[in-house]
C-alpha cells in the first residue's frame, strides 16, 4: 500500500501558560513560588492521512486547533505527542508575512525563502521573474516589505510556495490572497500543482473554496476530529452546530 504523503497519528499538543498575577514588588519577589501554571490542551489525539495528490481541508471555529495542526506539520511547534511523517519537501505558507524580514526588499526575501525551502540560490535566481510576474509586484520588488500592504505579502508568500518544487502545500486560508483576478489565477495554479501529483492541506472558513477546491474536508472541534469526509456533507455538519450555538 502506498504511504500518504501526510500521515498523522494520536497526535496531542499542549501549550503550559504561566499566571504570575504580578501587581506589586511584593507579589513580584514571591511570583516564582504564586505562579500559576496553566496546562492548555489544543489537540487531544488526532489521526489522519492525505494521499499524494489530494487536497484536504480544515474546518472549525476559531480555537479549535487549526492554525495548531498547521504549525505542527510545518515543524514550527513539536507535538507533545504522537507522530508525524510527511513524504517530500513541505512549503508553508502560515500565516501573512510569517517568514518575510522587514527590513530586506521582496527580491531578497524571495531568495532567502526558497533557500530555506530546500532550492540551491542558483534554482531560485532561475525561478524569480516567474515568483515576481505571479505575484505581480514587478514594480515593488526593489522596496522593503515592511512597506508592503497586506494583499501584497500573502501574494508574495503564495508565490514563493507554489514555484519552489514542494510536494506538499500547507496554507493558512489558501485564497484570502487577492481580487477576483488574482484568486482565478491562485485557482488555476492549485489544479496545475495537484495535476503535477502535489498534496494540499489548508485552513479555511470560506465555504466557497473548501467547496471548490477540496476533495475532502475534517472539522475539528474541541481540538479532536468530529467529522471527516465529503466538503459538502462536512460543511454541513458544521453550519448546524454553528447555527445551534448562536441560536
Amino acid at each position: 500500500m502506498m504511504q500518504p504523503a501526510i500521515d498523522v497519528r494520536d497526535l496531542r499538543k499542549e501549550f503550559l501558560l504561566s499566571h504570575s498575577g504580578v501587581g506589586s514588588l511584593k507579589t513580584a519577589l514571591l511570583w516564582w513560588q504564586k505562579r500559576s501554571i496553566e496546562h492548555l490542551k489544543v489537540l487531544n489525539g488526532i489521526t489522519f492521512g492525505v494521499s499524494s495528490g489530494e487536497c484536504v481541508a480544515v474546518v472549525g471555529k476559531n480555537g479549535a486547533g487549526k492554525s495548531t495542526l498547521l504549525s505542527l506539520l510545518a515543524r514550527v511547534y513539536k507535538p507533545t505527542s504522537g507522530s508525524i511523517a510527511i513524504q517530500g519537501r513541505v512549503a508553508p505558507l502560515l500565516e501573512l508575512g510569517a517568514g518575510f524580514h522587514p527590513d530586506l526588499t521582496g527580491h531578497e526575501n524571495v531568495i532567502f525563502n526558497g533557500v530555506v525551502l530546500g532550492l540551491k540560490r542558483k534554482e531560485v535566481a532561475e525561478r524569480i521573474d516567474a515568483i515576481v510576474d505571479f505575484a505581480e509586484l514587478r514594480h515593488h520588488i526593489d522596496a522593503p516589505v515592511r512597506a508592503y500592504s497586506s494583499g501584497m505579502l500573502a501574494r508574495l508568500g503564495f508565490a514563493v510556495a507554489v514555484h519552489v518544487d514542494a510536494d506538499v502545500l500547507l496554507v493558512d486560508e489558501v485564497l484570502a490572497v487577492g481580487d477576483f483576478e488574482f484568486e482565478a489565477k491562485c485557482y488555476a495554479k492549485i489544479e496545475e500543482f495537484r495535476s503535477a501529483g502535489g498534496t494540499i492541506l489548508f485552513v479555511s472558513h470560506n465555504k466557497e473554496s473548501v467547496l471548490r477546491v477540496a476533495d475532502r474536508c475534517i472539522w475539528l472541534k474541541d481540538g479532536l476530529i468530529e467529522r471527516e469526509g465529503a466538503p459538502g456533507e462536512v460543511l454541513e455538519g458544521y453550519e448546524s452546530h454553528t447555527e445551534d450555538i448562536l441560536n
